[in-house]
């Protein structure tokens, strides 16, 4: 009998439709693919809705688990990708309603020395600029915040970001176009 070994780049090259199939399955080194293909632009957008990494890495987290559970129900309609963003859009949105965000936003880690951005006053309006963009962020209307950050964080075309928030490409476009005023009149003074 031959004992199969389990390694995560078992499947690198494989599709994420056929890994989603095998983990359905039960196969764990396939979802261990899966959560190493995705956790990095999932986390990404968990921080950028939740504001803080503790809070982003939980969250991503449990989409994982929902997403272990609920694998033998994914139908494919959309790509395993899609699913996987809507699982944790959906998860930030819940601990947001939760609790309100946390607003230790306006600190940024300090630059190394040496670094281009090490002189303390360009430090300091890289810092609150980067502060105002997070208390701009939101200030948006939740619908509006995931569009502009899956767009302009994650690159997502409009089809993608629709499948994301249930709705329709126009409405993407429509919350798009709103969040991108919005933002360029808070960020008006940073120009």
């Amino acid at each position: 009998m031959i004992e199969r070994t389990a390694s995560p780049r078992l499947g690198c090259d494989l599709p994420d439709r056929l890994l989603a199939v095998r983990a359905a399955e039960g196969d764990e080194d396939s979802f261990a693919v899966l959560v190493q293909r995705h956790s990095r632009s999932l986390l990404a957008l968990a921080r950028c809705m939740l504001g803080n990494p503790q809070d982003a890495e939980e969250a991503v987290q449990d989409a994982f688990v929902s997403a272990w559970r609920h694998l033998p129900e994914y139908r494919h309609r959309a790509e395993f990708r899609t699913w996987m963003y809507r699982i944790t859009v959906n998860r930030c949105q819940t601990m947001c309603r939760r609790r309100p965000p946390p607003l230790p936003l306006d600190t940024v880690a300090e630059p190394a020395a040496g670094d281009a951005w090490s002189q303390p006053a360009r430090a300091a309006e890289q810092d609150a600029a980067t502060a105002a963009l997070f208390r701009a962020l939101a200030e948006l209307d939740a619908g509006q915040r995931v569009c502009w950050i899956l767009r302009e964080v994650q690159g997502l075309p409009y089809k993608e970001i629709a499948h994301v928030t249930r709705t329709g490409e126009q409405t993407v476009r429509g919350r798009l176009f709103r969040a991108r005023r919005s933002l360029q009149e808070a960020m008006g003074s940073w120009r």
